[in-house]
């Protein structure tokens, strides 16, 4: 990170009064985790309410309540910044293809709804993303193909061969793309449909213990699909 190559650097000693840039960078080190995470959460709000287009580093720096400059220090320009936002781990967090090599079959489904339903628990800010995910489908900046190539296709690789060797297979065949959408898709709807939810069922996933249990039935429900395309195949 910028901040952390900042930091290893000696402070030039200086008899001059320091300029504002020099203040500046003293105060981003002095807070700067929480200066940078201010961004990030003003950003999203932005962002997704806005669009990247729309959405002013101005006005994301007065609701952050730091100095504009600190988006060029943390962030490069707006579009650093955005892609940062698009791609934080506490609200994307991306699906290693590893976690599919393993022999433990549930952990693997367990480890793949995680990665989609994780999110929630950040509140009303995972709202926010999915409004900024689709934004970004609508007003495409690019970083959407882009997660397509190096993410989501390579977890889906993952995903198809692990559901693979579970039903004995070689490799995937076309039921097993099929199967491999639908398991994702069963974590996924839950991201998707928050607002939907909460009209008609919100005590689903009005608490955390809420959630845990929603996020351990669509667990269930993913086993429950493998084993039956698992018995289909056993009595075709």
């Amino acid at each position: 990170m910028k901040s952390q190559d900042a930091q290893s650097q000696p402070e030039q000693q200086n008899i001059h009064p320091a300029s504002n840039a020099q203040k500046l960078e003293r105060g981003l080190r002095t807070d700067g985790a929480e200066a940078r995470l201010r961004l990030l959460d003003a950003a999203l709000l932005l962002f997704a309410n806005h669009g990247f287009a729309k959405a002013s580093t101005r006005e994301i720096a007065r609701t952050a309540e730091v100095n504009i400059s600190a988006i060029s220090y943390y962030f490069g320009d707006k579009m650093g910044l955005y892609c940062a936002v698009f791609r934080d781990p506490r609200y994307n967090p991306e699906i290693k293809p590893e976690v599919f090599e393993g022999d433990d079959f549930r952990a693997s489904m367990t480890a793949l709804v995680h990665g989609f339903t994780d999110a929630l628990r950040q509140g009303e800010k995972a709202a926010l993303f999915m409004k900024l995910y689709c934004r970004e489908m609508l007003e495409p900046t690019g970083l959407w193909q882009d997660e397509i190539e190096t993410v989501i296709k390579p977890a889906h690789a993952g995903l198809a061969q692990c559901i693979s060797r579970y039903l004995g297979l070689q490799e995937p065949d076309a039921d097993v793309q099929r199967l491999a959408f639908s398991v994702s898709g069963l974590a996924l709807s839950l991201f998707v449909n928050l607002d939907v939810i909460e009209a008609i069922q919100p005590d689903l996933i009005n608490s955390q213990p809420a959630i845990d249990q929603y996020v351990q039935r669509i667990i269930d429900f993913a086993l429950a699909m493998c084993e039956a395309e698992l018995r289909r195949r056993q009595t075709a």
